[in-house]
This record gives C-alpha cells, sequence and structure tokens, in this order.
C-alpha cells in the first residue's frame, strides 16, 4: 500500500536506470563534498587503520575444543574463516588452520561472496557455509569439507534465499528456504521445514512442519549436546512470539505446551532454558516477566513432553537479562544491572540448581563471547566507554584467566563517563551515558547515540572510531537508553511498542533537552546519530524537535512508515510498530513518520543520510524517498548509497572505513568542530 500522492515511489524500484542514475548522482555530490575536505584523508587512513589493525581480538566461537573466528584486514578484505585449538588459541599469537579464503574463493568463482556465517557438522568435518552475494540477507548455502578445503561437489547446496539450515546428523539437514510459489510468508520468509538426508533427491523427502503466510518465519533449532541431539521447529507467529515444535526420532513434530512468550535460548542436560518475554503460570506457580527458566524436557514421554518447571533467574526492575550460553557442565548467565553487567554461573545436580557470581571487573559491560558446548572451556569479555576490551578464559578452576586484551586507540587519561538521567514527557527517568573531558564544563559539539527498539540494549562498550575520530577531536559522546530497548528487560521495551512509540522519541528528546540544560552543550552543537531502528529515532527527532539539535546523521533507516510493511522485510517488524492500516494505529504512525512529516516551509538541521543498495532487510527506499523529498524541499540534505554491505551498510572494512569518516567528517564540520 502507498499513498496516490507519492510522487517519489519511483526510487522504490531499486535496480531501475532512473533509480540508480539518481543515486550515482546523489553519490557523486556527497563525495565530492566530503572527500574534498582537508581531513578527509587523516579520518579515513585512522578509520582503516583502528578496522584493520593486526592486534585486533581475535573473537571465537568455542565448538568441541576448537576455537573458530572470521578475520579481515588489509590483505585479506572479504575474510579468513579459520579454526586453531582452544589451547592454541590462548597463546599471544596463536597458529591458525585457513578452512576458507573468501577473496581468493570471490576471484576463482568471479563472484561477490561476503561470509555470512557457517554450521558445523557434529562431527566438526563438514560445515555448512553461507555466502551473498554482496552482503544482504539473501544467501546460498554450500557444505564444505574441513579438511580437505573445499566444497563437496554434491554436498547440501541451496539457492540463494533467506534460508534457514541445522544438521540433524552428519548425513541429513533440516531446512527452510525458498521453494518458489507459495512457500514464503509475507515478510518474505520460509514458511517450511524439510529433511534433507545424503545422496537422495531433497525433493524424494518430506516435509517436516509447514506453517502459514502470516507467520514471520518458520526455521529448524537444533542442539548438538554433550548429552545428545535436541531437534525443533521453531514457528515465529510474531517477530516477539514464537511456537516450539519437537522433532522425534520418526520425524514426527509435537508442539511444546510453552507460552507465546517464552524464548529458548539454550538446551542444557536435558532442560530447555527459557527466557519470558511475559509473566507464565504453569502449575500454579507464577513466573514473572522477563525471568530465566528452565523447563525439564521428556522426549520418551511423547503425550507430555515436558516436565517440571523452575525458576533460574528474575532481574528486578531495573535489569534484565543478555546472554545465556551452556558448557557441557554448567549454563552461564550475563544480566544488565542499571546499564552494567555480571554473570552468573548456574550447575545442576541431584540436590538442585545453584547459582554463583564469576568474578569479572565491575563498572562496565561483562558478555558471554562463546561456551563450547562439548567442553568446559567458555570466554567473558569486559570492556566500557574508556576501558579497552579484555578476553577472559574459564573453565571452573581458578576462576577467570585474563587472555588476550585490545591496546588503547585514543589516549583516554583526560576523559571520564558519567551516568545521568533525563525526565521524559510522561515522567519516566531515562538513563544515558556521557563520555567527556575531565574538568571544566563547557559546551562542545556533542554526538547523541540511540536505538529504542525490538529489546536491544545499548551497553557500555568501547568505541575506537569514536574515541579517535570524536573524542580526540574534542567532542562529546552520549548514549542515550531509551525505552523500547531491552536495558530493563522486556517491560521497557513493550512500553515503546506499537501505540506507545511516541515514548521512545519523547525520552530521546528528553535527553537531547537534559543535555543542553547540564552544559554539555548547545542545541546547535548537538549531532543525533542512528541506525535502522535509530534511523528512524533520529529522523522522527528531527522533524518533530528540529530545534533541538544541529545536524543528523541516519544510517539504513526506516523513514516511510505508512509503507513500511511492504518494503523488504518490514512486514516481520508488526509486532513492534503495529500495521499502519490498523485504523486505530494509522493516526498515531502517520503522526511521526519522518517521510510523511517533513515540510517545506519548517526549518530542519542538515541530515546525512548513508544506506547501501544490497540492503535486502529495510531496503535503501526509505533513505533514498526522505532525501529525495527533502531536496525537493530545500532543505540541506546529503545522501550516499553503497553498493555492498547489506543492512550494515558495509561489506568491508574499507567501505566501513568510508561510511565512518563520512559520518564524523559531516558531523565535525557541522558541529563546528576546529577543521
Amino acid at each position: 500500500m502507498h499513498e496516490a500522492a507519492d510522487e517519489w515511489v519511483w526510487l522504490e524500484d531499486i535496480g531501475s536506470q532512473r533509480a540508480l542514475d539518481w543515486v550515482q548522482a546523489q553519490n557523486a555530490r556527497t563525495r565530492d563534498a566530503l572527500t574534498g575536505l582537508p581531513c578527509y584523508g587523516d579520518y579515513y587512513a585512522r578509520a582503516l587503520a583502528v578496522l584493520d589493525a593486526p592486534d585486533r581480538i581475535a573473537l571465537a566461537e568455542l565448538e568441541g575444543g576448537q576455537a573458530y573466528n572470521f578475520w579481515q584486514d588489509h590483505e585479506h578484505p572479504r575474510g579468513l574463516w579459520r579454526r586453531t585449538a582452544i589451547a592454541e588459541y590462548a597463546q599471544p599469537v596463536p597458529s591458525w588452520q585457513v578452512l576458507l579464503d573468501l577473496d581468493a574463493l570471490a576471484a576463482a568463482e568471479r563472484e561477490n561472496w561476503l561470509f555470512k556465517g557457517a554450521t558445523l557438522a557434529p562431527t566438526q568435518d563438514r560445515a555448512l557455509v553461507s555466502l551473498s552475494r554482496g552482503g544482504g540477507d539473501s544467501v546460498v548455502v554450500r557444505e564444505f569439507d574441513l579438511a580437505a578445503g573445499k566444497f563437496l561437489e554434491t554436498g547440501f547446496t541451496l539457492s540463494e534465499a533467506k534460508s534457514e539450515v541445522a544438521y540433524l546428523d552428519d548425513d541429513a539437514v533440516l531446512y527452510a528456504t525458498d521453494c518458489g510459489q507459495g512457500s514464503l510468508t509475507r515478510s518474505g520468509y520460509p514458511r517450511s521445514v524439510k529433511l534433507w538426508r545424503r545422496g537422495r533427491d531433497p525433493d524424494q523427502d518430506p516435509v517436516i512442519f509447514a506453517g502459514t503466510d502470516e507467520d514471520v518465519l518458520v526455521a529448524p533449532l537444533v542442539f548438538h549436546t554433550a548429552q545428545g541431539t535436541v531437534a525443533l521447529i521453531a514457528r515465529a507467529t510474531s517477530f516477539f512470539e514464537n511456537e516450539y515444535h519437537l522433532v522425534d526420532a520418526a520425524l514426527g513434530t509435537l508442539r511444546l505446551p510453552l507460552p507465546a512468550s517464552a524464548e529458548l535460548e539454550a538446551v542444557f542436560q536435558g532442560w530447555l532454558i527459557i527466557k519470558l518475554r511475559a509473566q507464565w503460570q504453569p502449575d500454579g506457580e507464577l513466573f514473572p516477566q522477563g525471568a530465566l527458566i528452565g523447563v525439564r524436557l521428556e522426549p520418551q514421554q511423547p503425550s507430555s513432553p515436558l516436565g517440571a518447571s523452575v525458576l533460574l533467574d528474575a532481574p528486578g526492575p531495573r535489569a534484565a537479562l543478555a546472554d545465556v550460553r551452556a558448557s557441557c557442565d554448567a549454563l552461564y548467565v550475563s544480566r544488565v544491572e542499571n546499564v552494567q553487567g555480571r554473570v552468573l554461573r548456574l550447575d545442576h545436580n541431584p540436590s538442585g540448581w545453584h547459582a554463583a557470581k564469576i568474578a569479572l571487573p565491575e563498572g562496565g559491560t561483562v558478555r558471554i563471547v562463546s561456551a563450547d558446548r562439548r567442553g568446559r572451556t567458555v570466554q567473558f569479555l569486559f570492556e566500557s566507554y574508556l576501558v579497552p576490551p579484555t578476553l577472559y578464559g574459564y573453565a571452573a578452576e581458578g576462576g577467570p584467566q585474563p587472555l588476550k586484551s585490545l591496546p588503547p586507540r585514543f589516549e583516554a587519561a583526560g576523559l571520564v563517563t558519567e551516568q545521568f538521567e533525563a525526565r521524559s514527557a510522561d515522567g519516566t527517568m531515562v538513563p544515558y551515558f556521557v563520555t567527556h573531558a575531565r574538568g571544566e564544563m563547557a559546551p562542545r559539539p556533542t554526538i547523541l547515540y540511540g536505538y529504542g527498539g525490538f529489546e536491544v540494549a545499548l551497553l557500555p562498550s568501547y568505541s575506537a572510531l569514536a574515541g579517535r575520530l570524536w573524542l580526540s577531536e574534542g567532542g562529546n559522546y552520549v548514549v542515550a537508553n531509551i525505552r523500547g530497548g531491552g536495558e530493563f528487560g522486556p517491560a521497557w521495551h513493550d512500553a515503546a511498542r506499537k501505540a506507545n512509540r511516541q515514548r521512545a522519541f519523547d525520552d530521546f528528546a528528553a535527553v537531547a533537552q537534559d543535555l543542553v540544560v547540564r552544559g554539555f552543550c548547545r542545541p546547535d552543537q548537538l549531532g543525533a546519530m542512528g541506525g535502522s531502528n535509530g534511523g528512524l529515532l533520529v529522523a522522527t527527532l528531527m522533524t518533530q524537535h528540529p530545534e533541538l539539535i544541529g545536524a543528523v546523521v541516519c544510517q539504513v533507516p526506516l523513514t516511510d512508515m505508512l509503507a513500511y510493511m511492504r518494503i523488504g522485510a518490514g512486514a516481520s517488524w508488526e509486532a513492534e510498530y503495529g500495521d499502519p492500516s490498523d485504523p486505530q494505529l494509522r493516526p498515531i504512525i502517520a503522526g511521526y513518520s519522518p517521510y510523511q512529516n517533513v515540510h517545506r516551509e519548517r526549518r530542519y538541521p542538515p541530515l546525512l543520510l548513508l544506506t547501501a543498495s544490497t540492503d535486502d532487510r529495510v531496503t535503501p527506499v526509505h533513505a533514498r524517498k526522505l532525501a529525495a523529498r527533502m531536496q525537493a524541499q530545500g532543505h540541506r540534505v546529503w545522501f550516499y548509497e553503497n553498493t555492498d554491505g547489506g543492512h550494515a551498510g558495509a561489506a568491508d572494512h574499507r567501505q566501513a572505513a568510508e561510511m565512518w569518516a563520512f559520518s564524523y567528517i559531516w558531523l565535525k564540520q557541522q558541529l563546528g568542530l576546529p577543521m
């Protein structure tokens, strides 16, 4: 559905020559304006040096005694998929076995291949590798022989689609893909799961489960643990609601009697580990919203496959669950308390569940990087806005030990991070962090970053790019923890969903006002930055409160919220924003949708829009149309569309360095940092 008066609807034809000519002209204008600035070369070089630095921490996924890593640098811009033994990984300079060289593969096959992940077979001798042309979500899946270092000519292969695939065992996969007409949901994702046995024609193997076209997606979910394999099918009836169906040995399915709010996080020693987005009361016991629970799986009782349920963790009103990972002998849970982190270890024995806090640094974010499901090794990462990340290894003996640390990327001695709260329009206190120079307060150029959607939490993290390209230049950097995010669990998210979306925008505006009141900046010195849903956030702040900000950087955004459900994967986000065809919601959505709320007679701060042609999730349509409409109205708008990168906006470090150099140098120019 689109409005008849939309004169820029032709830009929705992403690959049309008319649209591409418009993009090329916009790109040339923006590139000339920014690369021509005297400090652009320095900004680009500093950004690329950070991204390509050889002393970065090579974070790994642990599996069966091996550490798997994907690495990009100057010599390998597309990247290397590689592995080493966990013991070797702990060495200062590990010896890696290169499994797949993406640059060599792309050159040999003359394809624009980008790596989108790999799923290991239970024996780890083969893997299902996902390759994207240009970085979009649609991938080609090909089976790879790790020992031989090559793709199998007769292995499991799926054509380009938004596929989900998992090994059931070494010689069978469960997969969901585009099988032609009627096989996709209206969101553009697969609606059925099939079985494929090695050596057989996949058309001869059965459909295991089918959903409806109103679902978001249907996908296989297979857990290979030390105790055996648990195969399930997840049917996402909305973005935040799921059904789980157990796959039995005869390849039948049985729906598990779990609430729609259940999010399956792990399988551990015969227990399903579940996070609840809403409260649940099975058998008389009330489990609160946001809790982590264990539900005993009893597959030998097909008529009643679930046994006892037990509360594992219940964060308070200013806390939330973050990561959940299982090793062979323990469950690890990271929590966020007032937007700072801690990690618990949970053990299970005949006397019940037992929790203990892991001794890790405080005052920042702690996350679980990986846990070996068939071993005991776990890795954690600690960081804050001013403290570079340190990776810790842990195997239950002697506590966590530091393995690797990132050297400082900018001088932090003269900086400090403080946490404040702003009062939103409805009285809610909204936390935010400011990183600024120590000592005397004086208004100075400031970047305000936000997201506020999909229960995504913005936690303290070390941004070498922000440090080198902004803080080191004398600017302030602010991160707002507004409603819609996950900083305080599902309730904090739900508070700004659908009809209540305006609360996220009010929270962001309140933080902007509070920064001025506290003396960190003047409105003309404040720049708003955000991407994806955060792009919607900053574009809406621009249209609703142009007086509060001096410039806006809007990356891979949503902007036409009256049309979002028919663009890209937009239909899958109905549970977040609501359906604009709903007569109750349409006036609310129309009231904030940036594309419908820019007007010729109003004065807006300058806007930089960054997007990518290969983004098949949000798509470049939103950014294109907003830029075209605002430019036609006479507003100051810069637009740049990368050819590759998908929803990330950049395919390799060179493209990422360009995107961030554009963003920071443009804000430096607009907000008045010395050039």
